[in-house]
């Protein structure tokens, strides 16, 4: 049973290692995020930093932060590196996956990594492509929360909604526990309108940030009871793995056999440790067009305008060209979206379903557009 004793005794000088889920190819932002440069190394808008950039800089108000751990597919290694060092993280390691196994394996091979260097780490886990407007509030909640760890506490953040939102998983939350935490009932994935409303208005439901936090030897502890097929494979990766320079190599003979599987349901949601918090940050997990539409600057007829742009009585658009003039009249509510060889075309509603698109150039032989 989980207590709550001492909880206020807060000690910044305890470490905390950031790790930095950059894996995943975000289709569902395709054609300008592809298989070779997905959309965790692009700046949107005006940006001057990458999306994973922007994560790793707004770690800096964190006490005691240490330099970032960064998770990435063996073939976007270079962009890595290069990322980090034009943001003077020359500190930072990256563990290389061969193959993308979702949440729960390239947390466990964090946490073995990290316990080898210190036993009592504790770990903030976050995806690289997501935003946060609020970075003060983010950065105070860590501070304020980061002492739960200590005491075998595997906490989530859960994100207050503002609207019945059906590309987001969502958390349950359970009995109240402490000063605005909660155990975790359950997660869930993403639900059609309906339930997402029925979930709003009953004021138990959270969207699921992805962010979480805990020690890296009580993770290792969880998963071992819960899922040991998981803990064992990726135990014998880190062993086997090859540091080269900043690269910890995983080896796919490995690694290939490992089950796929995320932390909310390997762990999360099955161990008697799991604790949410509410926390309202501005998030947004940029998971399509019409979420970059929803956080991005707009003029005065709500349209979003990347590149040569003219509009005529066209309103709530994101447009964005990277080559040559788009020109349109009496649209609305429109992604468009022109690469130097490809154009999209779809409705704002609708662009969840541009991975089924993405899907389909395999089908079709056009693999070089992914």
């Amino acid at each position: 049973m989980l207590e709550y004793n001492n909880m206020e005794n807060e000690d910044f000088s305890v470490p905390i290692y950031p790790v930095i889920l950059a894996g995943g190819t975000g289709s569902r932002l395709w054609p300008l995020s592809r298989e070779s440069y997905p959309k965790q190394f692009l700046k949107f808008g005006n940006n001057e930093l990458s999306m994973l950039q922007t994560t790793i800089k707004r770690l800096e108000k964190i006490k005691n932060c240490q330099p970032p751990l960064v998770i990435c597919n063996d073939a976007h290694r270079f962009i890595v590196k290069e990322q980090l060092r034009e943001i003077g993280e020359t500190e930072s390691s990256i563990i290389l996956e061969p193959f993308g196994k979702n949440t729960a394996p390239a947390a466990a091979l964090a946490s073995f990594y990290l316990t080898s260097k210190n036993k009592s780490a504790i770990i903030l886990i976050l995806a690289a492509d997501h935003f946060i407007q609020d970075m003060d509030t983010f950065c105070d909640t860590i501070n304020t929360y980061k002492n739960y760890t200590e005491k075998n506490i595997l906490l989530t953040f859960g994100i207050k909604p503002n609207k019945p939102e059906t590309g987001y998983g969502y958390i349950k939350k359970g009995d109240y526990f402490y000063k605005n935490s909660f155990l975790v009932e359950k997660f869930v994935e993403k639900p059609n309108y309906q339930i997402a409303q029925e979930y709003i208005n009953s004021g138990r439901y959270l969207w699921n940030s992805g962010i979480f936090m805990f020690t890296a030897q009580t993770y290792l502890d969880e998963l071992k009871k819960y899922r040991p097929d998981i803990y064992d494979v990726c135990k014998l990766s880190i062993n086997d793995a090859i540091q080269d320079d900043k690269f910890i190599r995983i080896k796919d003979s490995s690694y290939e056999n490992c089950p796929q599987d995320s932390i909310d349901y390997a762990v999360m949601e099955r161990t008697k440790k799991s604790i949410v918090i509410p926390i309202d940050i501005g998030w947004n997990d940029v998971g399509s067009w019409s979420s970059l539409w929803d956080i991005s600057e707009k003029n005065n007829d709500g349209n979003v305008l990347q590149g040569d742009i003219i509009t005529l009585e066209s309103n709530n658009n994101y447009i964005f060209s990277e080559h040559g003039v788009i020109s349109t009249i009496g649209i609305k509510d429109l992604i468009i979206i022109q690469t130097k060889d490809v154009l999209l075309i779809a409705e704002k509603d609708s662009t969840q379903k541009i991975k089924q698109v993405v899907e389909r150039l395999d089908s079709l032989g056009k693999c070089k557009y992914k």
